[in-house]
């Protein structure tokens, strides 16, 4: 499979901080590649340096072959971006910064006509599309960004984590949107996020980056399966919480959980939770919740850095 999206030894630093160090990422053509990590990991850091936005600080970027410092106006004329903090005039319509987009590609009246209208159609907003972006909620601006970014039909697109702030209507229709890109169209998809969830329905392959630097990188199945035991999750009262996990620490290792709550990777998986019950009962401890998940993109987080994916919570709550 072709390579479109290339990094060697990227390291982009501010100052003293290091917020991007020394990644090394590799995009197939035609591929959902899930960039994932918490906030302030270095995920949008890397993603304007791959957009040609913000100069590295060392290393290579190739993006279809194309050296994103030495021949940036190649770059730009074949991706898509929908970057997080993308600044839209609110004073305008859908129809007009459409309209813009495309005089800025040099794609003529007629055809941006054309476009424009199949593109507002196809995220859903044909109906607001002469209604100033003021009047929009979060959920349709994000719907208008990736209108924006796909005016000149990019053949790689990034979306720097697109559904952060949205409902969850909101949220899965963009993620149809991303699905059919990709599977209709052949759209390559550079998708940054900090949703397990996210990760897990839309990336063929992702890359976990932690402090600037990938912690994991595989196919999400085969991550989450080279963790060998699904997670038992105990919530009990505050406290008998010490005395918890000194009881769970008897059916495998530790691993990170939210405060009042202990946690184990339980070796022996299903088969196990009557033992464990009964040894919950004979310490005398009440159990007010218990559950065992299979393996997850959170687990291969916890594994790799020691706690988990900031928001995970919001997510399994």
């Amino acid at each position: 499979m072709k390579t479109v999206i290339e990094t060697r030894d990227l390291i982009r630093k501010f100052g003293e901080i290091v917020a991007v160090d020394g990644i090394n990422l590799s995009v197939s053509e035609g591929e959902v590649f899930g960039f994932l990590g918490p906030n302030g990991a270095g995920k949008s850091t890397a993603i304007r340096m791959l957009t040609t936005l913000l100069y590295p600080t060392s290393g290579e970027i190739y993006v279809s072959g194309f050296n994103v410092v030495t021949e940036a106006a190649d770059v730009r004329k074949i991706i898509g971006v929908a970057l997080q903090d993308a600044a839209i005039d609110p004073l305008m319509t859908a129809n007009e910064l459409i309209r813009l987009q495309a005089v800025l590609h040099g794609i003529s009246r007629t055809e941006a006509k054309k476009r424009g209208g199949e593109l507002l159609e196809r995220v859903g907003l044909s109906g607001a599309a002469s209604r100033r972006v003021s009047t929009y909620s979060g959920g349709m601006r994000r719907r208008l960004d990736l209108a924006l970014s796909l005016i000149h039909e990019p053949r790689i697109l990034f979306l720097d984590e697109p559904t952060t702030g949205l409902d969850p209507t909101s949220r899965e229709a963009l993620w149809d949107e991303v699905k059919r890109l990709n599977t209709e169209l052949g759209t390559t998809v550079f998708l940054t996020t900090q949703y397990l969830e996210e990760a897990d329905q839309l990336a063929h392959e992702i890359a976990i980056i932690d402090a600037g630097r990938i912690v994991r990188q595989g196919i999400p199945k085969e991550l989450k399966e080279n963790i060998s035991s699904p997670t038992l999750r105990v919530d009990v009262e505050e406290v008998d919480l010490m005395r918890a996990q000194v009881v769970l620490d008897s059916f495998g290792e530790r691993r990170p959980s939210r405060e009042g709550r202990a946690a184990v990777g339980l070796d022996g998986g299903a088969t196990r939770l009557a033992e464990v019950i009964r040894a919950f009962d004979e310490a005398g401890i009440p159990v007010e919740h218990l559950e065992l998940d299979a393996p997850s993109l959170d687990d291969v987080f916890a594994d790799a850095t020691g706690r988990r994916l900031e928001g995970v919570e919001a997510e399994n709550e």
